[in-house]
């Protein structure tokens, strides 16, 4: 398997300020995956069930943690599907929908 090209997996986090109001931010961890098309099975299901399948990535099943979001190419895509392989490997299927494009704050 190819692993040489890198993604952003994006962990989202919600807390409350000093005033009640819920504040949400992100955080970036950036891993090495192999990327690919979904399967025209998978596009047409996908489609099916109110989906827009776009990519699929594969990445070591150690460096996902569930994260909702993934940027590649400066996409921001979320994951709507995961399937984990009987390997070390884990299966990203993503989208692009709203609600992903704009970024709250950030940290690293």
């Amino acid at each position: 398997m190819d692993r040489s090209t890198t993604i952003d997996l994006i962990s989202i986090t919600k807390t409350q300020d000093a005033f009640g109001v819920w504040r949400q931010s992100e955080s970036k961890k950036t891993v090495y995956a192999q990327v690919d098309s979904v399967s025209m099975s998978e596009f047409f299901e996908g489609g099916r069930n109110g989906l827009n399948p776009e990519l699929k990535f594969t990445v070591f099943f150690g460096d996902y943690n569930d994260e909702p979001i993934v940027v590649f190419n400066n996409n921001r895509y979320s994951v709507y599907r995961t399937y984990h392989r009987r390997t070390d490997e884990v299966e990203l299927y993503v989208e692009r929908k709203g609600g992903t494009v704009t970024a709250p704050t950030t940290t690293e």
